[in-house]
């Protein structure tokens, strides 16, 4: 299955020892990660100022995702297609990288509910369905 996940969530996943980053442990097992140059961007931006991750942290977990994950370009999303505007890109990489699965705690993405292909869920709704089939 391919999952894109929202910047937050790998985030999350790199910067403490919970849902997250189990999730994306379980994700990177068996399933493909896609995640875009701005998603990179954001991940490096959040560690860097929320977080206040080192540098040499920071340059770390950006080479472990460009090695491990699927890097794509997001295509054009209608205006409408969100609440948020700055929610388009994630959307258009879920429909370019024909993503099962959107993983975001975003409220105005798990509002939406599916995406062209993808479903989109929270952290915790996917960590339950992945476990439930293992």
């Amino acid at each position: 299955m391919r999952v894109v996940f929202d910047s937050n969530v790998l985030i999350a996943a790199f910067a403490a020892h919970g849902l997250c980053d189990s999730l994306f442990e379980l994700c990177q097992r068996g399933h493909q990660i896609v995640v875009s140059e701005q998603i990179l961007q954001e991940v490096e931006r959040g560690l860097t100022r929320k977080v206040k991750a080192p540098a040499p942290v920071v340059r770390q977990v950006l080479s472990y995702l460009r090695k491990h994950c699927l890097i794509d370009r997001p295509v054009p999303v209608p205006a409408d297609a969100c609440r948020d505007p700055d929610d388009a890109a994630i959307l258009g990489l879920a429909a370019a990288a024909r993503a099962e699965c959107l993983v975001s705690g975003d409220k105005d993405l798990l509002v939406l509910k599916r995406y062209h292909e993808s479903v989109i869920l929270s952290p915790r709704q996917l960590y339950e369905r992945l476990r439930r089939k293992n």
